[in-house]
């Protein structure tokens, strides 16, 4: 049956973690930068009267805690979703079709849920424009969508990364990613903002919290990016050619996208202030050049051609195609 597939897989999967070289040394990297991080932490002062917030102010921010709230909740929702999907295999009989309406269905109620149903994150008397809601998603779409569309290129061309299942393209990138990429950094983002929060609500001001809030960014990007990595490694249809490369400094590469977009996230309507819509299209468009000239400075500084295909390499090899659509064009 397919729970007994999954329970399967999932021991499996801890059995991988337990044995496994790569995921050690990523682990080996994430604990020496928790160690450096917990002794920061212990020279920071505190604020006396500080609030020690996960969440945004009730009363201040009434609209962006709803949505954050949301956000998590749906996200218990998706991953699983997606662990059913990957721990069940039930990818194996999945078309262009498939990966499209189920990648585009668990967007969906992120997308459609600031007009569709207002009251979920107390919008419900608030014009369309100024709901937290439609900023978030804004912000979060055109971060997605300048992701896939050039970001992917990058790990293409540095990390010889690739995806060989069945779909429709988008400049060389499977659609069906667009709309994925959506919740998953929606959930992504709000845990970012719960750590963020809590330690501008926690520490006093100074040197030695910026120093603090640099480190903590690039800490969990960091973990961010080998957490996506590792739980979708089940996934056949997507890899690299250096597995040790990607989990190491491919975890560094593809953080370089939260260490601009974390903190820049959580300035949308934070602490009671209001952002105009205009605005979050603006930062959004300005993290994603940001990112953009990161990424292209590890390539330059590896010396590597940008190489940029309307094509995936298994629409014309049909070799390429994961299983069990081989030797069937993607």
């Amino acid at each position: 049956t397919t729970t007994h597939v999954t329970m399967a897989k999932v021991l499996e999967g801890l059995k991988f973690i337990a044995q496994d070289s790569t995921v050690h040394a990523t682990l080996k990297i994430i604990g020496a930068m928790t160690v450096g991080l917990a002794g920061l932490g212990l020279i920071c002062p505190g604020l006396e009267n500080g609030k020690r917030n996960w969440l945004p102010d009730a009363t201040t921010s009434p609209q962006k805690r709803k949505w954050e709230l949301f956000s998590l909740q749906y996200g218990c929702f998706w991953i699983l979703c997606f662990g059913i999907i990957i721990g069940g295999e039930l990818f194996v009989w999945f078309d262009d079709v498939h990966y499209m309406v189920v990648c585009v269905g668990l967007a969906s109620p992120l997308l459609l849920q600031p007009f569709l149903f207002p009251s979920i994150t107390n919008d419900s008397d608030v014009v369309w424009y100024e709901r937290y809601s439609v900023k978030a998603n804004t912000w979060i779409a055109i971060f997605s969508f300048i992701g896939n569309y050039w970001y992917t290129h990058y790990f293409y061309t540095v990390l010889q990364s690739y995806y060989t299942m069945p779909s429709w393209d988008l400049n060389g990138v499977p659609i069906p990613l667009y709309f994925a990429t959506h919740f998953y950094f929606s959930f992504y983002h709000v845990l970012a903002n719960l750590a963020l929060r809590k330690t501008f609500s926690t520490l006093a001001p100074g040197t030695m919290r910026n120093v603090f809030v640099v480190a903590l960014v690039i800490e969990i990007s960091y973990i961010t990016a080998f957490m996506e990595s590792l739980t979708i490694s089940g996934f056949p249809c997507y890899g690299f050619s250096d597995r040790f490369l990607a989990y190491t400094l491919g975890s560094a590469f593809y953080g370089l996208y939260f260490v601009v977009s974390f903190p820049m996230f959580l300035r949308v309507d934070e602490n009671g202030t209001r952002m105009s819509l205009f605005t979050v299209v603006v930062e959004a468009l300005a993290s994603g050049m940001a990112v953009l000239i990161l990424l292209d400075a590890v390539r330059v500084a590896l010396g590597q051609d940008l190489v940029l295909k309307l094509d995936r390499p298994c629409k014309s090899d049909p070799a390429l195609t994961c299983e069990p659509f081989t030797y069937k064009t993607c």
